[in-house]
């Protein structure tokens, strides 16, 4: 199935608004454009049933509105919802480790940090302590996929990860945005093969959740 097939149908639908949940957030969000149509963040086609989901990105917002795409028989929307933004990452911190110290504890390669003593971008004020990040999945996706991802990623140097873990309280980072369409947010799921393989990796994890948004009329 040709991703153009897939995409029509997903702004067929952001047009006609035939489901009445696209109705009623597009009554109070807009969808980002891209010239004169909507713009797609991703097509995710990781799913193990065959549905794809097209990620579109909402006007001055971090969350999604999600279009799920049957393709056999025929290509058609499955169904529509709100995705959280959903940032899922692997950090450490130290007050006595530089970021270099923490960087070769692992040949993991590290997508972010810095080094106790650097000056905050655009202000004046210092970090108190070093800090390192990996986030391998940084695209739109369901939370449980991004942690699924991570620890795949994670996997790759077992060793490092647990120097990182217990030299420099290694953890496992979630920030999520959910959109507050009528207070029912839902939340995170953990099944117990994702949580096996954290404690193999003496991971903990912590949640930062927000809630913004319009509320639905």
């Amino acid at each position: 199935m040709k991703d153009y097939d897939i995409i029509q149908k997903a702004i067929e639908e952001i047009e006609s608004k035939t489901f009445g949940v696209t109705k009623q957030f597009l009554d109070v969000h807009e969808v980002v454009y891209d010239g004169n149509s909507p713009k797609i963040e991703r097509i995710d086609k990781d799913r193990d049933d065959g549905t794809v989901i097209a990620y579109f990105p909402i006007k001055d917002e971090k969350f999604y509105l999600a279009i799920s795409i049957d393709t056999e028989p025929q290509v058609s929307v499955k169904g529509v919802g709100t995705v959280p933004y959903c940032c899922v990452y692997f950090r450490a911190t130290s007050e006595i480790l530089s970021f270099q110290d923490l960087s070769v504890m692992t040949i993991l390669k590290s997508t972010g940090g810095w080094s106790k003593g650097d000056r905050r971008k655009s202000t004046t004020i210092f970090r108190k302590y070093s800090s390192i990040h990996f986030e391998p999945n940084p695209e739109p996706d369901e939370f449980e996929d991004k942690l699924k991802k991570l620890l795949d990623f994670l996997d790759q140097d077992k060793s490092g990860v647990n120097s990182l873990v217990e030299r420099a309280n290694g953890y496992i980072q979630v920030a999520m945005e959910f959109h507050n369409g009528n207070t029912m947010l839902g939340g995170p799921h953990i099944d117990k093969n994702l949580m096996k393989r954290m404690a193999l990796l003496n991971l903990g994890i912590d949640f930062d959740l927000y809630a913004n948004g319009n509320l639905f009329k």
